[in-house]
């Protein structure tokens, strides 16, 4: 009796998780459903809740139409990536283990700076970059989602090289490295949870970005995925597969990443929460 107890109590948690699960992930399969689905039948009523007759007309004009897109996304996501790092890892290094003054304000305003609304930012971008000539470029583009990812990255490393044992840096010291010999050759290599993590997260907010792209590269020669499916929907607004087959093509990218980098992404986001 006493081994039969926690499974009568737990069992309606378990099926209580398996439903919000099920909520949760019934638009990504709703997407997938229509992405399959034919043109003549996207209309029923009721609605087919499973694609019984399967198309693979909407994949292929993703192929046709949304491969440079995809590519122009990737690229985008990489420059954000490299240009986060490169700007929030020595700022992460700086803050935690320099002792620079007013360092405590200037994590204030990266706190602060989080919480600016992403259009008030591109409204922002649009009037410099109009004087610059950055309208319509990746480049631009890649430095304006880079906005969104240099603050939580530099707040990340802060935490992490914040509880890195001051014994690693004085061995280093003693050795005669400076610095930035300490942070390239010491700091960075053990902080690579937390290098992956913000490189994750950061190619996440580029490569999902849509603000930023239809304010600042609307009418550029390459433009990322997301504003080709809302050029395509403005377009085509009677071929839903081929648009769903967009979203989930899109969405690989991106599930492929949170599965792999799922463990590290745990350890760097933990990193520094608790200290000895």
């Amino acid at each position: 009796m006493t081994g039969r107890r926690p499974l009568r109590k737990t069992w309606w948690k378990t099926a209580l998780g398996v439903f919000f699960t099920a909520l949760m992930l019934f638009p990504a399969y709703w997407m997938a459903n229509v992405s399959l689905t034919r043109t003549s039948d996207l209309r029923a009523d009721p609605p087919h809740w499973f694609p019984w007759n399967p198309t693979l007309e909407g994949y292929a004009a993703v192929l046709e139409q949304q491969l440079p897109s995809l590519g122009t996304s990737l690229l985008v996501g990489l420059g954000c990536v490299a240009l986060t790092i490169v700007v929030a890892a020595p700022a992460g290094y700086a803050l935690a283990l320099l002792n620079l003054r007013g360092g405590r304000a200037l994590n204030f305003v990266l706190l602060v700076a989080q919480m600016i609304p992403a259009v008030v930012m591109a409204m922002g971008f649009y009037a410099i970059y109009v004087r610059l000539g950055l309208l319509n470029t990746v480049g631009g583009l890649i430095v304006a989602d880079s906005t969104i990812a240099v603050p939580f990255g530099v707040l990340l490393y802060t935490a992490f090289m914040s509880g890195i044992p001051r014994e690693l840096l004085q061995a280093a010291r003693i050795d005669g490295a400076g610095a930035w010999r300490t942070f390239r050759s010491i700091v960075l290599p053990v902080s690579r949870n937390s290098t992956l993590t913000v490189a994750l997260f950061a190619f996440l907010w580029a490569w999902s970005d849509f603000i930023f792209a239809s304010t600042l590269n609307r009418n550029g020669d390459l433009i990322p995925i997301t504003l080709g499916i809302y050029k395509y929907i403005g377009n085509n607004t009677t071929q839903w597969n081929s648009i769903m087959a967009t979203a989930v093509v899109a969405s690989v990218p991106a599930a492929i990443l949170l599965v792999v980098a799922q463990r590290y992404v745990a350890a760097g986001v933990t990193a520094g929460a608790v200290k000895d």
